[in-house]
């Protein structure tokens, strides 16, 4: 079993019944299954893909993505999700690293495909918009695909995410992985062929690939890709329209949809908040306004990603992840590997079949995040007496901005580089809609007068813009401690302070 050969048995079973809703359009999965053997077999004869080759897939959201994802799968390739809000040069990185030579993108990527060739000169790209597949009704198999032999334990997916050096790390998911956690996310929250999940959260972010594609994908059920983000009242109007019963999203979405009056008939059975903790004030504001469960969960890339969630009939507590789900395992652990007693504090760690492989090209890495099997999650928690998890810090400092990583460090280094910088440091406050934002703090050389605009601009013209601090703090030089590491924790106190 791999997931071609899953989505297989999802077609033929469900063949006319829709599997995307994309505004007026429906594709069916037979559409799905045609267009997908289609883009296998353009990879195999146009671009001479082999098996293990790494692909690129810069795509917004769209219904193209899903057989784009299933096609390099069908050819026995691995898919190297590419998050569509980087900018060339963080692009450029990827691509080295996987060793990507061709990337399947649209026509909104025009400007940027000369800057990652620049650098890249083998990279060789292929627009969805050149394949009539895509909007091809026909059935028969295209001639000379081989038929794709990959086995449970063989690299599916690439999925990066910033390091805490400031390079990507590439989390390695096998067929089986994504598989057992696909399996696992169908038992706990009762996925079937009637339902309908909605996808408004980009699809390259693994708690999408997962939970919005993937699963209603292999039980037989349909995505509704919302076309429209702004105003709120379109997600409603597509919503009392096309019926679906699940929705997956991150705390600010929950919080706009608290505050927005529903209309009789609202179809939702569901409601699943991942990607970022869930701030309590937006859980109680929401069940008090909503007359559907909203359930929290916790996950991390580097296991496929679901691992633990609030059970959908209760109980549920209040600011927890909930318990682990079916066939994964998880323990609170001291800094030598020792399992601690409920209540203890320390870091969270897992254990299953949803685990990664390791990190792509990254031994080391891949040696300091699994000990003894278990993947050590950065995040420091501890477990009630109930069975329930709870998080509350991070080990590392990352922040979670709408749900998707940010390192500082990387943001730092970016900030030493604009002339004048003498110091820089960056940590994430508490925002009421993305969750957390970055802000910076920065010491001038001396002599030097640094204008916020211009070191802002500088960094938004070199990285995505939810990376970019929200403001710089300029102070006549950083706190550190006696052996001279920037101290953070007074850095936070600066800022809860102004």
């Amino acid at each position: 079993m791999n997931l071609a050969t899953a989505l297989a048995q999802a077609a033929e079973k469900h063949a006319q019944k829709p599997a995307i809703y994309w505004g007026d359009q429906e594709f069916t999965f037979a559409d799905v299954w045609n267009q997908s053997l289609q883009l296998a077999a353009l990879l195999h004869s146009r671009f001479g893909v082999q098996p293990g080759d790494r692909i690129g897939l810069w795509l917004k959201n769209c219904p193209e993505f899903v057989p784009s994802l299933f096609g390099i799968l069908l050819a026995d390739a691995v898919v190297v999700p590419i998050n569509n809000f980087l900018k060339p040069d963080e692009v450029n990185h990827l691509l080295a690293d996987a060793g990507i030579d061709l990337i399947i993108t649209d026509a909104s990527t025009h400007e940027a495909l000369p800057k990652l060739t620049a650098a890249r000169p083998t990279l060789r790209a292929w627009q969805v918009e050149e394949f009539v597949g895509f909007t091809s009704r026909e059935s028969a198999a295209p001639k000379g695909l081989r038929e794709p032999c990959a086995r449970e334990s063989d690299l599916a997916v690439i999925i990066y995410a910033s390091g805490t050096t400031g390079r990507a790390k590439g989390a390695m998911l096998s067929h089986g992985n994504l598989l057992s956690n696909v399996d696992s996310c169908r038992i706990v929250l009762e996925a079937a062929a009637t339902d309908r999940f909605v996808v408004l959260l980009p699809m390259f972010h693994s708690f999408m690939l997962t939970v919005g594609i993937l699963l209603p994908t292999l039980v037989g059920g349909s995505m509704l890709l919302i076309k429209s983000l702004h105003p709120p009242k379109n997600i409603l109007l597509e919503i009392m329209h096309r019926q679906p019963t699940i929705l997956p999203a991150v705390p600010s979405f929950f919080r706009t949809l608290a505050g927005v009056p529903l209309p009789p008939g609202f179809p939702l059975r569901l409601c699943i908040c991942g990607g970022a903790p869930l701030p309590l004030e937006i859980l109680r504001e929401f069940n008090a306004k909503m007359p559907i469960p909203l359930i929290e969960g916790y996950g991390l890339s580097e296991a496929s990603p679901v691992v633990s969630i609030n059970p959908i009939h209760g109980p549920t507590r209040e600011g927890s992840i909930g318990v682990p789900i079916t066939n994964v395992e998880v323990s609170v652990q001291s800094e030598n590997g020792e399992c601690l007693a409920d209540g203890a504090t320390g870091e969270i760690c897992v254990r299953g079949p949803n685990v990664m492989l390791g990190y792509w090209n990254q031994p080391d890495e891949t040696a300091r995040a699994i000990r003894d099997g278990w993947l050590l999650t950065g995040d420091v928690g501890h477990r009630d007496p109930s069975g329930f998890f709870y998080i509350t810090d991070r080990k590392k400092d990352m922040l979670l901005v709408n749900g998707i990583n940010v390192y500082p460090r990387e943001v730092e280094e970016v900030l030493y580089r604009f002339p004048g910088v003498k110091e820089a440091a960056v940590i994430g406050v508490p925002d009421h809609r993305k969750g957390e934002q970055p802000l910076a703090f920065v010491a001038a050389k001396e002599g030097v007068e640094l204008i916020e605009k211009a070191l802002l601009q500088f960094v938004r013209e070199r990285l995505a813009d939810y990376k970019v601090p929200r403001r710089v703090v300029f102070l006549p030089a950083l706190p550190r401690n006696a052996t001279g590491k920037v101290l953070k924790t007074a850095l936070r106190q600066h800022a809860a302070a102004s």
